[in-house]
């Protein structure tokens, strides 16, 4: 099997990655990165020493791909399994990576934020920017209940890469910061994305690691 994927089942960037993975149904192994193991540490930072997952390792072309965005693509192009999931078509593509950029951007790294805060020492926590990134979720919300109004996935009919970044980003935004009954869009719009098939088996494999997410 040349595909490999260095991961951690609880990262919303991982989930994005682990979802496109399943919709293709393309074969692959997973390898669970542990920073907390030395030997295992040491191993991935060799792989890729930025020390950021999710990283794709395609053995078949000597390839190591990070960034869940670039390894979608470049699954698209070498291993496109059952789907496509960015179209050939070049404006819906573009719009394609508009969404993808817009869910990592707006609603990843913020809700993000309001996650790692919690993770700081007692008396270094960052108030002011845990309530930036609130604020910053809670415009994304609104410009996503008017994006998503009439449309079934997020560019419209089509499941394409941009919903896998919106799974667990949104899945993840809603737990730190509710959406609330002002944005039925974007609640339903999850609802569609909790019960594709994909990203439930990510959630599913991700559920013995929830303990670690701080509350």
């Amino acid at each position: 099997m040349s595909l490999t994927l260095y991961f951690h089942p609880l990262s919303s960037f991982c989930q994005k990655v682990l979802t496109a993975l399943y919709e293709k149904d393309v074969a692959f192994e997973k390898s669970v990165v542990d920073f907390m193991d030395p030997v295992a540490s040491a191993s991935f930072t060799r792989i890729w020493p930025i020390r950021q997952f999710p990283v794709l390792r395609d053995t078949a072309h000597d390839k190591t791909i990070p960034e869940s965005s670039l390894i979608i693509e470049y699954l698209d192009r070498h291993y496109p399994g059952k789907v496509q999931l960015l179209p050939a078509e070049p404006e819906e593509a573009f719009e394609t990576r508009r969404l993808d950029r817009f869910f990592d951007l707006h609603v990843q790294v913020p809700m993000q934020k309001t996650v790692t805060d919690k993770l700081r020492p007692d008396g270094q926590n960052d108030s002011f920017g845990v309530e930036e990134a609130k604020a910053k979720l809670n415009t994304a919300y609104e410009v996503l209940e008017k994006e998503l109004s009439g449309k079934v996935w997020a560019t419209g009919d089509r499941y394409t890469m941009a919903d896998c970044a919106a799974s667990p980003a949104l899945f993840y935004a809603n737990l730190s910061v509710p959406f609330g009954t002002e944005h039925p869009n974007v609640s339903a719009y999850l609802e569609r994305l909790m019960q594709r098939p994909s990203f439930a088996r990510a959630v599913e494999e991700a559920k013995p690691y929830f303990g670690m997410r701080p509350e």
